[in-house]
């Protein structure tokens, strides 16, 4: 085990740099978690990144601890078989010669491969002075055992890149003189979405293959699903249907499936972060519960990959129901036959991937009777009273 423990850390021995592109959003959050006692775990859509993130966090510790205090494992080798994270930890402990008061800093990825790892983390959180950083590919484990941790741990969800992360990882700088050069490069990331590696790699492929493996390593592993088929074929209506209101009634008709069948479909789906559901605004409980829902995709580029690159409008509603998803509950509107995209807190927004924008685009917009109203358009502008900012400007601003 030794050697496979200094395999893993090589920081034990000499400098380290680490592999990728540093995604600074994410290590700022890591590092205000530092001090706490909180079990920090990543969560989030296969090959967001995870595992990057943790290397990068740790090339940021090593600049102000001892490089001895720091140990990332990764839970699938087999050297780990048969041991526990305790025993783990006295065999690291006994390496460096670190007494049991000396604070560690335990980065374990791939943690839903080890057995039993709730209870592993909840002795070693208890009894030893760690801080512990956990990651594992399949999310639906470690959001599933993780509540047994709870009180102990908190979740940071790893989302695919945003427009300006995508920016950053194709090396791309749009200066003030070429502004114009910005629709360009968002029109490339409609269609690439931001899973990191298809963005260096541009390969529809590998986004299936990881919509298999989220699939049947995930979901049916986890659920024993008979008919694995019936799956894709939801994931396809989905995909299809993205920004359009749509009742669990509707697809039992068209897959042949109980509508009780077909929501615990959906669930699962939005258990493993590749959709997100969002109600209708209402007051009434039952009203949200049984309304029809929308649906979106964590990654639009997994969506053109079932799918193919079209319907504009769709991608960029998603887009933008990304951007605005952490800010508050989000809902839809849909009054006497007017409907509004997205109501989050007090502004009502509306989404139009054109040009120009006709009054009649927006007429739930205008029929709104509170609170700010913002409508998104491929360019700024005004429509019947109401101001436009550009996708492109939406997406800019931060990385939400």
């Amino acid at each position: 085990m030794r050697e496979v423990l200094y395999q893993f850390n090589p920081w034990w021995e000499g400098e380290y740099t680490a592999p990728g592109i540093r995604r600074g959003g994410y290590l700022d959050l890591l590092g205000s978690n530092l001090r706490s006692r909180d079990i920090i775990f990543l969560v989030g859509l296969r090959r967001t990144g995870k595992t990057t993130i943790l290397h990068h966090f740790i090339a940021d510790l090593l600049k102000t601890k001892n490089p001895r205090t720091i140990m990332y494992l990764s839970l699938d080798h087999p050297a780990f078989i048969g041991k526990t994270m305790v025993d783990i930890l006295r065999e690291y402990r006994a390496i460096h010669g670190l007494e049991r008061a000396q604070p560690v800093y335990l980065f374990l990825d791939e943690i839903h491969l080890k057995q039993g790892f709730e209870r592993d983390l909840k002795v070693l959180y208890d009894m030893e002075k760690v801080k512990i950083f956990a990651s594992g590919s399949s999310s639906l484990v470690v959001r599933h055992k993780g509540a047994y941790l709870t009180g102990r741990s908190r979740k940071l969800v790893v989302e695919p890149l945003s427009f300006p992360e995508y920016l950053d990882f194709k090396g791309i700088r749009i200066k003030p003189s070429e502004e114009y050069m910005a629709d360009k490069h968002l029109l490339e990331y409609m269609k690439a979405g931001g899973m990191p590696e298809n963005v260096l790699r541009h390969d529809p492929v590998y986004l299936m293959e990881l919509v298999e493996g989220l699939i049947y390593k995930d979901i049916v592993a986890r659920y024993g699903i008979q008919n694995p088929s019936v799956l894709n074929e939801l994931l396809l209506l989905l995909a299809e249907r993205v920004g359009s209101r749509l009742t669990y009634n509707k697809l039992s008709k068209i897959l042949h499936l109980s509508p009780d069948t077909v929501k615990g479909y959906v669930s699962y789906l939005e258990e493993t972060f590749l959709v997100h559901i969002i109600p209708k605004c209402s007051p009434s409980l039952n009203e949200r519960t049984y309304s029809p829902k929308k649906i979106y995709f964590a990654d639009v580029g997994i969506r053109n990959a079932l799918t193919g690159f079209k319907d504009m409008g769709a991608l960029a509603e998603n887009l933008v129901f990304l951007k605005i998803k952490d800010r508050g509950n989000v809902c839809y509107r849909h009054e006497h036959g007017k409907e509004v995209d997205f109501i989050v807190g007090k502004t009502a927004i509306e989404v139009k991937f054109k040009d120009l924008v006709e009054p009649g685009d927006v007429a739930g917009l205008s029929a709104m009777p509170n609170g700010e109203k913002l409508l998104v358009a491929r360019k700024a502008g005004r429509t019947s009273g109401i101001p436009a900012v550009s996708l492109c400007d939406f997406l800019m601003s931060g990385h939400g």
